[in-house]
């Protein structure tokens, strides 16, 4: 591809993953992140630790609603390509703090969006979420079906930010895709995350909450398919569109658990809560128009990625 690609969020789960593989494809990147203290720092320098040791690697510790900052990062670096990954996440907080998810997912990204225009970079992707689709009945999720009615601050941050970008690029000519992520899980997660969250309460025999009788369920997604989803939409990157990418299965919570349990030689203790407010019921993708556009084919099915994660958890 030979581009030169700024990725905001970089020292985070999917940001520090994707910036690994495209060194090891010769690209040259600059990394911004500005240490969220949603989860603890030292993690987020761990996860780009290898990067930093890569010539063809920069990195910028700011924030993305400092128009100074981004302005001088994009002037300096002259990128080709802006992938957007940073937001705040998760939608259990988004409750609680929704001013602060707004001021950063939809301030931030109307902030990017205007420095990009001022700098006339022609590219951008932006990491946009399957809880845009709020408790839609019909299944799969398609990107043609409505979603006009989240059911948390997160996911209108989302489909904000959706919007904010077909309004750049209707109005200057900027390409962009968004891409609907769909549970990403896998090394590096978010240690706020079901897997996580599971795998090490069951290894520390400690008791695990399931909000809702177990049999919500989600399409659970590896990390490494969702960068080759990424990789794919640089490659193809044209016009505006939205692109689910997801594992394409959905998983119950009980089930998922079963398969912690088989993989870690351990029962689980587990205690019922009722369900939390922004909790969809479930989640399920449509991949048809990224496996068509995008060459987008998911290849590690969830029983592979959690005794993987286990081992590596095992290892950390």
């Amino acid at each position: 591809m030979g581009n030169r690609i700024i990725i905001t969020g970089a020292a985070g789960f999917i940001g520090s993953t994707l910036i690994d593989t495209l060194l090891r494809n010769g690209q040259k990147v600059m990394g911004i992140d500005n240490f969220d203290p949603f989860y603890d720092r030292t993690i987020k320098e761990e996860n780009i630790s290898s990067a930093l040791q890569d010539s063809g690697f920069q990195f910028k510790e700011g924030d993305i609603r400092d128009n100074t900052f981004l302005d001088k990062c994009l002037s300096e670096f002259n990128p080709d390509i802006i992938i957007h990954l940073a937001a705040k996440a998760g939608v259990g907080p988004s409750l609680i703090n929704s001013r602060e998810y707004y001021n950063v997912n939809v301030m931030g990204t109307l902030n990017l969006l205007e420095v990009v225009r001022k700098n006339c970079v022609k590219k951008m992707i932006f990491a946009s979420s399957s809880s845009v689709y709020g408790n839609n009945p019909k299944i799969p999720f398609s990107e043609t079906d409505t979603v006009d009615f989240p059911i948390s601050p997160y996911a209108a941050s989302k489909k904000a930010g959706e919007l904010l970008c077909y309004t750049y690029h209707h109005l200057y000519q900027i390409s962009i895709l968004c891409l609907r992520f769909f549970t990403v899980y896998g090394p590096r997660q978010r240690p706020d995350l079901a897997i996580h969250r599971f795998v090490k309460a069951i290894l520390n025999n400690e008791t695990i909450s399931i909000y809702g009788d177990g049999s919500n369920k989600r399409d659970f997604t590896h990390v490494d398919d969702i960068v080759k989803g990424i990789i794919g939409a640089v490659e193809n990157l044209s016009g505006y569109d939205i692109y689910n990418l997801g594992g394409s299965k959905a998983v119950s919570l009980n089930d998922l658990v079963s398969m912690i349990e088989k993989y870690t030689f351990r029962k689980a203790i587990l205690k019922y809560l009722p369900l939390k407010d922004g909790d969809v019921i479930q989640t399920f993708a449509d991949i048809k128009k990224a496996r068509e556009k995008l060459s987008f084919n998911p290849e590690i099915d969830i029983e592979t990625g959690i005794k993987t994660y286990i081992q590596g958890f095992k290892n950390y």
